[in-house]
């Protein structure tokens, strides 16, 4: 009886032990509670700046010692800081934004050249000696930097998926070296025939239309219709590939009778020019893509310095002849040479592919391959090539208002697509 009776003693008083236990729990969860409430109503303030308390937990033993740990951040960075207040873990990540973000305002530095190019035209006319020491020894350099531009940013992919479009490459390339030289030798004669300005400036029109498309021409295409951006690259390529054999002898044709030209040194010219820069980015991006990549950011910030100064050096060295009495005959001239052009290509395009599903985003992209030609070539030939300083007027003239005619009709077509979507979406709704 009395070990039964002691057995029963203590398994009452572990039954009262393992009560008190769960007793002494309960009264930590309570108090544990009405802690957290405590800061929820009444958060501390660090230096006068009110915290939240977060991972608040209660930690006890058997000896009845209990703390409360928690960790407190001020309410206007707890959101930013997020579940981590390390900043040591994020400088890297802030710091690869900050390095992706300065690359990408490299890359869309082409999206100020519009704004450059008028920036640099008034600059030259208002104070020509600004850009009068980028003299004509710099333009042959300065347009194969650029093309060496276009080498690098170009691929294989491109070339093959623009060619699946034979017929719009060929429109292309009968706009440029067939349709502009007629408008070319139409404009010639009627500024020698009909102003009586000299022959040369008649033979400057005429080299103007003969030289092949515009760079920019791919870039006024991407900025209104991106994915016909490598047709036109391929359109234009093309056109300057071939500019080392049909320019010289499209010049030969329209302007020999008026003035000599040297074909053997255009071909050489044109290929040291142009042909060589692009092989060698080809060659650079096929064999050396690291290298590319590393300096393909700079080349779009680079190639608006070069342009800018291309189109404001030709005015300013060429002031006195653009302010002269027919220099205003020279600007009508060209303005309307150019603007024939891009009526002219738009229109016949439209004739041709008219039940092509993407007329209108066809018809613009050769309107810019026709209206737009590499006036800085036709302005290195004439400096060259030419004796007579008048012929470089109309390729300098030439070369600003391309330019400008150009991102104009890039403005007005992007205007014109944004109403026909807002009322296209506003038909459907």
């Amino acid at each position: 009886m009395n070990l039964s009776s002691s057995i029963l003693g203590k398994n009452l008083q572990i039954h009262r032990l393992h009560r008190s236990q769960l007793e002494f729990h309960t009264s930590i969860s309570s108090r544990n509670q009405s802690i957290l409430g405590l800061f929820d109503r009444f958060p501390p303030q660090i230096n006068g700046v009110s915290v939240r308390c977060s991972n608040t937990w209660l930690s006890a033993d058997w000896s009845s010692k209990f703390s409360i740990s928690t960790r407190c951040v001020p309410d206007r960075f707890s959101e930013s800081l997020g579940p981590d207040c390390d900043s040591s873990s994020s400088s890297p990540e802030i710091l690869n934004q900050k390095k992706a973000t300065f690359v990408e305002i490299l890359k869309q530095s082409n999206s100020l050249l519009p704004h450059v190019v008028l920036a640099s035209t008034v600059i030259a006319l208002i104070f020509p000696p600004s850009f009068a020491w980028f003299t004509s020894r710099y333009y042959a350099p300065a347009l194969g930097f650029l093309m060496f531009a276009v080498g690098v940013n170009s691929s294989e992919k491109d070339f093959l998926e623009a060619f699946k479009q034979p017929a719009a490459i060929f429109a292309g390339y009968v706009g440029q070296y067939f349709l502009k030289p007629l408008l070319g030798y139409l404009f010639g004669t009627i500024a020698v025939t009909f102003f009586g300005l000299p022959t040369a400036i008649g033979a400057g029109i005429m080299l103007v239309s003969c030289v092949s498309g515009a760079q920019l021409s791919s870039y006024a295409t991407f900025l209104t219709d991106p994915s016909l951006a490598p047709l036109s690259v391929v359109m234009t390529s093309l056109s300057t590939a071939t500019a080392v054999f049909v320019t010289p002898f499209l010049s030969l044709l329209l302007i020999g009778k008026r003035l000599p030209v040297d074909v053997k040194g255009m071909i050489s010219s044109i290929t040291q020019i142009v042909v060589a820069p692009i092989a060698a980015g080809l060659l650079l991006n096929r064999f050396s893509p690291r290298i590319c990549e590393a300096i393909r950011p700079f080349l779009p910030p680079l190639s608006v310095l070069v342009t800018a100064c291309c189109v404001g050096a030709p005015l300013a060295i060429n002031i006195n002849s653009v302010m002269s009495p027919f220099g205003l005959s020279i600007l009508l001239l060209v303005v309307a040479f150019h603007l024939s052009a891009f009526i002219a290509g738009y229109a016949l395009t439209g004739l041709a592919f008219h039940r092509a599903p993407d007329v209108k985003a066809l018809q613009r992209t050769l309107s810019y391959e026709t209206g737009m030609q590499s006036s800085l070539l036709a302005l290195a030939l004439a400096n060259r090539f030419f004796q007579d300083p008048l012929v470089s007027v109309p390729p300098a003239i030439s070369t600003v208002m391309m330019s400008l005619m150009g991102f104009s009709l890039v403005m007005i077509w992007n205007k014109s697509k944004e109403k026909s979507m807002i009322k296209h979406s506003q038909q459907s709704s």
